[in-house]
C-alpha cells in the first residue's frame, strides 16, 4: 500500500509540473516565440509532422520560419516514465491535443508529445524538453 501512495504522490507532482509546463510552452509558442527554444535541452529532437529537427540552433530557425500562432489546448494528459526507463533520469510523458491557427492558414486540429526531463540544480528544478513530437490531426476530406 505505500508503494501505491508513493507512487500517486509522484503522479500528482509530475501533473501539476506538466500543467505549469504547457501553460509556458503555448505561451511562449504564440506571443514570445524567440524565447522557445530555452524550454529544450541543447540535444533535444522534435519531430514537427515527420520532419526531424535537432538542436538548439535548427530549432531556433524552424520555429523562426513558422507563421505567428493561436494555440488553444484541450486536452493535457501526462504520467511519469519509469526511472528504469531513464537511466534514474526523473522524466515525464506529457500529451497534448487542442487547435490551432497559423497566420494565413485555416484553424487545425492537433497533437503534441513532450518528454520533460527534471534538471535540477540547488535552488530549484527547471524541466527541459528532451523529445517533443508535434502532429496534425485533421481527417483528410472525403
Amino acid at each position: 500500500m505505500a508503494m501505491a501512495v508513493e507512487f500517486k504522490t509522484y503522479v500528482d507532482q509530475a501533473c501539476r509540473a506538466a500543467e505549469e509546463f504547457v501553460n509556458i510552452y503555448y505561451e511562449t509558442m504564440d506571443k514570445r516565440r524567440r524565447a522557445l527554444t530555452r524550454l529544450y535541452l541543447d540535444k533535444a529532437t522534435l519531430i514537427w509532422n515527420g520532419n526531424v529537427v535537432t538542436g538548439l540552433e535548427a530549432l531556433a530557425n524552424f520555429f523562426d520560419m513558422l507563421p505567428s500562432s493561436e494555440f488553444q489546448v484541450n486536452m493535457l494528459d501526462c504520467q511519469p516514465v519509469h526511472e528504469q526507463a531513464t537511466q534514474a533520469q526523473t522524466t515525464v510523458l506529457v500529451v497534448t491535443s487542442g487547435t490551432v491557427k497559423f497566420d494565413g492558414n485555416k484553424q487545425h486540429y492537433f497533437n503534441q508529445n513532450f518528454l520533460l526531463t527534471a534538471q535540477t540544480t540547488a535552488n530549484n528544478t527547471v524541466w527541459k524538453i528532451a523529445s517533443d513530437c508535434f502532429r496534425f490531426q485533421d481527417w483528410a476530406a472525403i
